[in-house]
């Protein structure tokens, strides 16, 4: 593997993603059609449908918001000591760490993605300026390691309206898992057809102020047959995921049982004191890919 090639495995895989949504989620609206009984969510589902097909037909986008990238890069320890990123990035003692390179080669790719294919530039430098980038660079880079022999890279075309309908709340531990539910429900309630359901979402528990963020990004990577390892919360997912389909929301916020295909939850300790619960929404452009160097 050289610097080059993966780096256009990047970019290939940040230009098809623009292009389809990932396998599950297009299974899951096809099958969402047979289950409702709301006429006009089943008219908004036909029209999902029917844009995922000519998006992919065509080369058009999926969606007019191309998203901002986000990756997520999970780095195997064994991986860094057999020095085979060095051999990716061509380091010697005079180049930058690890961090600097990746960064580098990711933020490329996405600049060389994005003009390729004529996405929409969504990125501002400043968030008051509003002076547009013109490249969708800088994305955002997230690094975990891991004790694999190998590193993994997750990329996302993050949509702004269900990123805006997100949100964070430092719940009082008293509050339970009752409290939980009531602010996982009305944050679903509040965002109505604005996050552009049926919807993927991803909750973080646990942890801190930034950490139970991070945790509700990290699951929207999950794959999808991949459910919570603690039965507790698997069957958590499955609940909530009933509970939201009851909300009468539906596709694009028009009405039915059809708000949400996927709850995804991820929890960490936290203090004695707190309860951090935070909610990010994903459209149903639910649009991922991951690409595996051993």
């Amino acid at each position: 593997m050289s610097y080059e090639l993966l780096k256009k495995q990047i970019i290939d895989k940040l230009s098809e993603i623009g292009f389809f949504t990932d396998d599950f989620t297009e299974i899951s609206l096809i099958n969402a059609i047979s289950k409702e009984k709301n006429d006009l969510a089943i008219d908004v589902l036909n029209c999902l449908n029917k844009n995922i097909q000519i998006a992919k037909e065509k080369d058009f986008p999926l969606c007019q918001d191309t998203g901002q990238v986000i990756f997520w890069v999970k780095i195997g320890e064994k991986f860094i000591l057999s020095e085979k990123w060095k051999a990716i990035f061509e380091y010697n003692q005079k180049n930058n760490s690890f961090t600097d390179c990746i960064t580098s080669l990711l933020t490329e790719a996405v600049r060389e993605a994005f003009l390729k294919n004529n996405y929409r530039h969504s990125i501002t430098i400043d968030p008051i300026n509003r002076k547009n980038n013109n490249d969708n660079t800088p994305p955002i880079i997230h690094l975990e390691l891991s004790q694999d022999d190998k590193m993994e890279i997750s990329m996302m075309l993050k949509g702004g309206g269900s990123e805006n309908m997100s949100a964070l709340k430092m719940l009082n531990p008293a509050d339970k898992i009752q409290g939980v539910r009531n602010f996982i429900l009305e944050t679903i309630k509040k965002s109505e057809g604005n996050a552009c359901p049926p919807l993927t979402i991803g909750i973080g528990i646990g942890g801190n102020f930034e950490t139970c963020a991070l945790l509700a990004k990290k699951s929207l990577f999950r794959k999808h047959d991949e459910k919570n390892i603690d039965d507790f919360w698997a069957n958590e997912e499955i609940f909530l995921l009933n509970e939201i389909n009851k909300l009468n929301i539906g596709p694009m916020g028009l009405g039915g049982i059809t708000t949400a295909l996927k709850v995804n939850i991820e929890v960490r300790p936290c203090h004695i004191a707190s309860l951090p619960v935070a909610v990010n929404l994903e459209c149903h452009a639910h649009r991922i890919a991951r690409i595996v160097i051993e």
